[in-house]
């Protein structure tokens, strides 16, 4: 999974269209509730379970995807 399709993930799950590859989910207004929507989306289309704790420490989609690929190595 690509950042640009976590991206898109973001756009869908925060209904905005001010995100970018760096942007931080939780500034532009995410909470906990809406990272498991990201989480659930992310597990569907990539097949990979992530934690809560996997936004936390990697909040842009730039960084949750490099989180995904080394999970999925």
């Amino acid at each position: 999974m690509s950042p640009d399709d976590i991206v898109d993930i973001f756009r869908r799950v925060l209904e905005t269209d001010s995100v970018s590859a760096d942007s931080d989910f939780f500034e532009l207004g995410g909470d906990s509730l809406l990272g498991t929507r990201v989480l659930s989306a992310v597990a569907r289309a990539h097949g990979v379970e992530l934690t809560f704790d996997d936004i936390v420490d990697a909040p842009t989609p730039s960084a949750l995807a490099d989180r995904l690929a080394s999970v999925t190595r």
